[in-house]
């Protein structure tokens, strides 16, 4: 069998966790003499360090020099397991992005994987050696190193799986699976022994911190075979695939995320084509954008409010001064200090009453919602900063605690 690994930082943060982990790859390597590709993430705390580096010299400093300074963190980790590898006595190679062949956009700090050109890896996979891979980057056109952007080591991790035919791609995080909620928040989560790839994909555009969107994405359309373990306690772990036998479970999860910001353009001419205007110059610019509320056009002018990112909340400002005379808007207004919680479930399809429950939850608890978003799977409010956890609480005490 061919297996894909990826550690998380927290996994390899010292001495002692990378010995662990070194254990961990040798016995899957030993069990069944499996053919073994890992990918790391920076250790522990590396990459905010490295981003504060970098503010004390500029604080607006270039992205792809960005990329060249958040690259070395990686290539220091799969480095540094090689050596406690081969101190154990088993054949290991450590491979930067360039030398696996990961092949990116062009789009410093944000890229996706574009190809991946397997020869060295498969050359190094016929001498038999573990081989360690740089998570989180790749090469792009200009021989520039790029990076995947937060969590882009699980993306790297599925990428390998994809074009490797990989019989099962493991994630090893802190945690020993995928729960309801995150447990650090709430308490009383619950382990899934299974979830879906649209469930899994939805809660983790929506803040789930467990997977990284695009390897979800990546997953789902390749039937890549992933399961999410501890790298810590030998547990079963979340195995994330086509479809699942969760019937009775009305949602498989309560996301909060507080890495948003509100936008409201207000004053717009109520005209045909000016939201299809504003939209399409945030797309231009690789701007993603979430929950959208526009007002009843009134007085021959509408206001448009939107969330983005805190990531890209500067480029977004800087769009907005450039466009918003063009765009004939009165004003703009911004908002930092919000939130978004989201409910997912395959289950919401066909059961009602799953919104009219969860702002039953947000009522009880006092919260106001100021933004709505629907889909089949997911439902997502937009709230006050402060009140996500609560939020996140009382909406998983509504669905869970009273359908025991």
């Amino acid at each position: 069998m061919l297996i894909v690994q990826k550690f998380g930082g927290s996994s390899v943060a010292d001495a002692d966790l990378m010995r662990n982990v070194a254990k961990r790859i040798i016995k899957t390597y030993d069990d069944g003499k499996n053919d073994v590709v890992v990918v790391l993430s920076a250790q522990g705390d590396t990459t905010d360090e490295l981003i504060a580096k970098a503010e004390e010299i500029s604080p607006n400093p270039s992205k792809r020099e960005m990329d060249m300074l958040l690259s070395t963190g990686e290539q220091q980790s799969v480095a540094l397991l090689a050596m406690t590898i081969l101190e154990m006595g088993y054949p290991a190679v450590s491979l930067n992005a360039h030398q696996a062949g990961m092949i990116t956009t062009s789009t410093y700090g944000n890229s996706r994987m574009r190809r991946i050109d397997c020869e060295r890896l498969k050359l190094e996979l016929g001498r038999k050696n573990i081989v360690l891979v740089t998570g989180f980057q790749g090469m792009n056109r200009y021989d520039d190193i790029t990076t995947l952007g937060r969590g882009g080591s699980d993306t790297t991790a599925v990428s390998l799986a994809t074009v490797l035919n990989a019989d099962l791609c493991e994630i090893y995080t802190d945690v020993d699976g995928i729960y309801t909620s995150d447990p650090r928040i709430v308490k009383d989560a619950i382990k899934l022994d299974e979830i879906t790839y649209d469930e899994m994909l939805e809660l983790a555009s929506l803040g789930a911190r467990v997977l990284h969107n695009r390897s979800v994405e990546l997953a789902k359309k390749h039937r890549v075979k992933m399961v999410v373990r501890s790298s810590i306690v030998e547990d079963e772990g979340t195995i994330v695939k086509e479809a699942c036998n969760m019937e009775k479970m009305l949602i498989s999860g309560v996301a909060g995320d507080d890495d948003v910001a509100r936008v409201s353009i207000i004053g717009v001419k109520d005209t045909p084509g000016k939201a299809f205007d504003i939209f399409s110059t945030f797309a231009k610019n690789q701007i993603n954008v979430d929950i959208i509320l526009q007002s009843i056009g009134r007085h021959g002018t509408k206001d448009i409010s939107f969330t983005v990112s805190e990531a890209q909340f500067p480029q977004v400002k800087e769009i907005i001064s450039e466009n918003l005379e063009r765009w004939d808007a009165k004003d703009v207004d911004y908002n930092h200090d919000v939130a978004k919680v989201s409910v997912v479930g395959a289950g919401m399809v066909a059961n009602t009453g799953i919104a009219s429950r969860m702002f039953e939850a947000m009522y009880d608890a006092n919260i106001n919602i100021s933004m709505i978003s629907t889909s089949e799977i997911k439902i997502s409010v937009l709230i006050d900063k402060g009140d996500m956890k609560k939020a996140m609480r009382a909406i998983h005490d509504k669905f869970y605690l009273q359908d025991l």
